[in-house]
């Protein structure tokens, strides 16, 4: 799930003049939709939803009091978009504009999940950002909210208030409030827990910001157990409290959430109290001490580890890298996916023997884990792809990839499936398809043509997770129901179903035959993920394995003689293989009662007055819902949202304006009066960007003041500078087409657009003009663009592209310039980047290339000059020939992974390097004055230079930022020129 964070702050209605407004996420134009009402939430839905939307509405209606009680704030009513046009599983809260949004495919991944209804989770966790977010509106939050918007309330909410709080307090919400929320999961705390277990503790600087070479438990983990440590020690209203003191404290100064709180938790005992790095090392330590016992409990399963090239090529430390879902092929190699910070996800090959082979680099997989079934001739997985105009649209296909060819075939197209398996003998596969009414169907295929045979019968809508082949008639899933999880066995051919185990609430998965007479399967049973078996004629369940950190998706050799498991270490996912002897398994007694002796939310279950009790039980309490009634996008296209001054990214004006989009992102809104600081003048523009249509449609108009200042003099010495005041008129109108074309490994994206301008200018009463401005008159301008990437996916440690290209071209002209009174402008440019890999595993090579064409200043009575088309070379002024050609090159490289960090202000993660070239060669025919004949004339512009920049995360927040500073060399004018970098400001 994710938190839309301080980003919009910076897409002021400044940010919108002279572009277009950015492109959002649709859903098809031909989608109607509807909208029910309760007191406290408006839910919007597509056509045919509506069961399931009355279904949420009704849930996010009953967890409006619980979900707010602990931060004690009645947040107002609010608008719920339902999504079910993707198969992605997620979900975000936003104030830009205020709503929530819930994409109601459930996810295959247990450890998010758990044995939650979807739904019901989103509703916990995604509401409770909303309380949070309506728990900022107090003390300066509220100020600014009053002057600027969601965009005040943003920063007091969204960047002020860390994003471990944020989402470790919807983490410990929907573990309090559900019967399976991620604080109940053991694979949810794994990655901490191994840490704490194996090696010392990170510091707070690296605990929040991250790194490119470990793997540090995200802000989700982190943010879970800070919270629940702070309300453990200091009670169930602990952040309520905290937040009082943190957003009343005025004016806001660096690290004043950490002084809120330790001025909400000062006490006799505590006379100091707790800043956030207290309450880190306090939770660790807690943690630790806690973990250990468990640890020392333990007797753990002997197991071999399969060599990989992660540990071999950087055996004193290895960056994070997972090996996961192991596959045997035979007895001594498996197949599995290897991904992680340096590697994108990709199918390999590992033997017994040490040796790693990769076998095929998988396309988009949006959903995780990225499950897969092989056999030893072929393997599956699903594969996203997204609708190419509609990106809210998402399909899940189905990939076969033939082992011993290498062959791929995309089996589906334009479906919607989220699990498959491969039968033993390649003629069959078993898949899980949700569609756009929620129904989840369990589907028969043929893996030869993609042609479903059946459909089995699911009369009462259980979840499917994970289902596997048993033999070539049976198969065997988790099934998820009202009453909790179990293992059903499905004869594919009469639709029979069996359950192997009561339904209970344990989180069970990755189910696995052995034989013909168990099932094994994953399961937390002992607060530790293991592998399970269950006996297929008693139902009596034994303990397969007991590894230190966890265990996951067995796997069973041809011989029946090895187990293969998923195994967990400090370094990642790693394949462990152990014998296969039943005789040692253990016996588990009343299984389905979970351990819950780890789980660190216990306590607060019965702190306060009273008991809580899960409130997403098996059934809905029947609350009050209007009728469905039709919701229409353009009656609700104006959703103003923010308002108020805001600087432009340059910081050379400022804004008073507004911004709006509606719910469904068809409307975009922004008007706004600009002062430009340089000039000392104002302006008023206007943007409207429609997005509801296949084409977008875009509108804008500007209209103020501009001063201009002009040298009249034709020769040196230039001093008689004339400025003058003048006034325009400008409109802009024109549709964009931006398209999503990926389809493999390799990101593709392709837009085309086109434009019409006119500019009305008066009051212009100088005797020159510059070339780029237009005197008094009309200039009527037409503009045309295409541009086509395709590259290679990046890990995180990467760069740069490292394999693809990237092609853009544009075409400005004056298209009514027909009389010696009107300007006359041409200009054609087009470039092209070509990406290949550099020396070093992480390195990116660029090369460049780029023509741009002028009509001639001396062939036309009034000439006029675009600004530039192509990217000119770094660090030279621009030259505006008729001709121009250009090239250049980068080569990107990392130059250190650290963890420095320079006290609280300060946490350094990446020293990077850039080094380039660029060169232009142009020419040009202009009229000479002494002869006043047109002659051709010639100039080149070369430069050197490199970067040096460095990410790194100030004052702890969870973006980072890479800034630096760039030394050219200008070779035509021996002249070195030092700038300061801003490459990414980290929102």
């Amino acid at each position: 799930m994710r938190v839309l964070l301080f980003s919009v702050l910076l897409l002021t209605a400044a940010t919108a003049i002279g572009q277009g407004l950015p492109i959002l996420d649709q859903n098809p134009a031909s989608l109607r939709w509807y909208r029910i009402n309760t007191p406290h939430f408006r839910v919007i839905y597509p056509a045919g939803f509506d069961e399931s939307a009355r279904r949420t509405a009704q849930r996010l209606e009953q967890v409006y009091e619980p979900d707010a009680a602990g931060l004690e704030r009645r947040p107002r009513p609010l608008s719920v978009v339902l999504q079910n046009q993707t198969t992605v599983s997620n979900g975000f809260a936003t104030l830009y504009p205020r709503h929530a949004e819930f994409f109601t495919t459930p996810p295959q991944d247990p450890a998010l999940l758990g044995t939650n209804t979807w739904t019901d989770l989103l509703a916990v966790h995604e509401y409770r950002h909303i309380v949070q977010y309506e728990k900022a509106l107090q003390g300066y939050g509220r100020v600014l909210y009053t002057l600027l918007g969601a965009q005040g309330l943003s920063f007091a909410a969204q960047l002020v208030t860390p994003g471990w709080f944020l989402e470790g307090d919807a983490v410990g919400t929907e573990t309090i409030l559900t019967r399976s929320g991620r604080g109940r999961i053991p694979e949810f705390e794994l990655g901490m827990r191994t840490n704490l277990l194996t090696r010392p503790l990170f510091s707070f600087a690296k605990a929040t910001g991250g790194s490119f070479r470990d793997n540090v438990p995200n802000h989700y983990e982190l943010g879970y157990f800070l919270t629940t440590k702070l309300k453990r020690t200091y009670g169930p209203n602990a952040w309520s409290k905290a937040l009082n003191k943190i957003y009343t404290q005025f004016p806001f100064y660096p690290f004043s959430f950490s002084n809120g709180l330790k001025q909400s938790t000062k006490s006799a005992e505590n006379p100091g109290g707790t800043s956030v790095d207290a309450l880190y090392r306090e939770s660790m330590a807690d943690l630790g001490e806690t973990w250990k016992k468990k640890r020392e409990n333990l007797t753990i399963t002997p197991a071999t580890l399969y060599p990989v090239l992660a540990e071999k090529a950087q055996s004193a430390r290895p960056v994070f890298t997972n090996y996961r879902f192991p596959q045997y092929l035979t007895d001594s190699t498996i197949l599995c996916i290897k991904n992680g910070l340096g590697d994108i996800a990709q199918l390999v090959l590992l033997s017994r023997h040490g040796v790693e082979k990769r076998v095929y680099k998988q396309g988009l997989i949006l959903n995780n884990p990225a499950y897969f079934s092989a056999t030893p001739q072929q393997a599956c997985w699903i594969e996203n792809r997204v609708d190419p105009r509609w990106r809210s649209r998402v399909y899940g296909e189905i990939k076969v990839l033939d082992l011993a060819t290498g062959t791929l075939r995309r089996l589906t197209t334009r479906t919607r499936y989220t699990a498959v398996a491969l039968s033993p003998d390649n003629q069959q596969l078993i898949a899980l398809r949700n569609d756009t009414d929620n129904q989840n169907r369990l589907v028969v295929l043929d893996a030869q043509t993609g042609l479903e045979i059946s459909v089995l019968p699911n009369p009462a809508n259980d979840l499917y997770v994970h289902p596997r082949w048993h033999n070539n008639r049976q198969v065997v899933t988790i099934t998820l129901s009202k009453s909790g999880k179990t293992i059903a066995y499905i004869d594919t051919q009469t639709g029979d179903k069996r359950d192997l185990l009561p339904p209970a609430n344990v989180n069970i998965s990755h189910p696995q035959s052995y034989g013909n007479t168990h099932i094994l399967f994953n399961s937390p049973q002992s607060g530790i993920d293991n592998i399970y078996a269950v006996e297929m004629t008693s139902g009596q369940v034994s303990q397969v394995t007991s590894r230190p950190f966890g265990a996951y998706h067995a796997t069973v050799s041809p011989t029946i003689r090895t187990l293969a498991v998923q195994d967990y270490d400090t370094h990642g996912f790693r394949i462990a293989e152990l014998p296969l002897d039943p005789a040692t398994w253990t016996p588990v007694a009343n299984f389905g009662q979970t351990d819950q002796a780890t789980r660190y939310f216990g306590p607060l279950l019965t702190a306060g007055s009273q008991t809580l009790a899960p409130i997403a039980t098996d059934s809905i309490p029947t609350l009050p819902t209007s009728p469905p009634q039709r919701y229409s996008r353009l009656a609700h296209a104006l959703n103003v949202y923010g308002w108020g001054p805001a600087f432009t990214s340059d910081g050379q004006g400022l804004t008073l304006g507004i911004q709006s989009q509606d719910m469904l992102n068809t409307t975009q809104v922004s008007a706004a009066y600009v002062y430009n600081q340089s000039e000392q003048i104002g302006a008023f523009s206007a943007n409207v960007s429609y997005q509801g249509l296949y084409p977008v449609i875009d509108v804008g108009f500007q209209t103020g003041n501009r001063r201009t200042s002009v040298y009249l003099d034709r020769a040196l010495p230039l001093d008689s500078l004339r400025s003058d005041l003048w006034h325009y008129n400008q409109f802009t109108a024109g549709v964009r087409l931006p398209l999503v074309l990926t389809q493999s490994r390799f990101n593709q994206s392709a837009s085309l657009s086109a434009y019409y301008g006119l500019l009305n200018v008066t009051d212009y009463d100088l005797p020159g003009r510059l070339l780029t401005e237009t005197g008094n008159g009309n200039l009527h301008t037409l503009t045309y663009g295409a541009a086509y990437s395709y590259t290679l996916r990046q890990s995180y440690r990467d760069v740069g592209p490292r394999l693809g290209f990237g092609i853009s071209t544009s075409l400005r002209h004056t298209p009514l310039a027909n009389t010696d009174a009107d300007l006359s402008g041409l200009q054609w440019g087009t470039s092209v980047s070509v990406y290949v890999p550099g020396l070093g595993k992480h390195h990116s090579l660029r090369l460049r290339g780029a023509y741009q064409y002028q009509r001639g200043t001396a062939n036309v009575s009034r000439p006029y000059r675009f600004q530039a088309g192509v990217l000119y070379p770094r660090g030279a002024p621009y030259v505006a020939f008729d001709n121009l050609t250009i090239s250049g090159a980068d080569y990107r490289l990392p130059l250190a992974d650290v963890h420095w960090s320079l006290t609280r202000l300060l946490y350094v993660q990446r020293i990077k390097a850039n080094l380039f070239t660029d060169y232009a060669q142009g020419s040009s025919n202009v009229l000479l004055a002494s002869t006043r004949q047109i002659a051709p004339v010639t100039g080149y512009d070369w430069t050197i230079g490199g970067d040096l920049s460095f990410v790194f995360n100030p004052l702890r927040l969870r973006s980072p930022l890479e800034v630096g500073i760039r030394t050219i060399y200008d070779v035509r004018r021996q002249q070195w020129l030092v700038q300061p970098l801003v490459v990414d400001i980290g929102f």
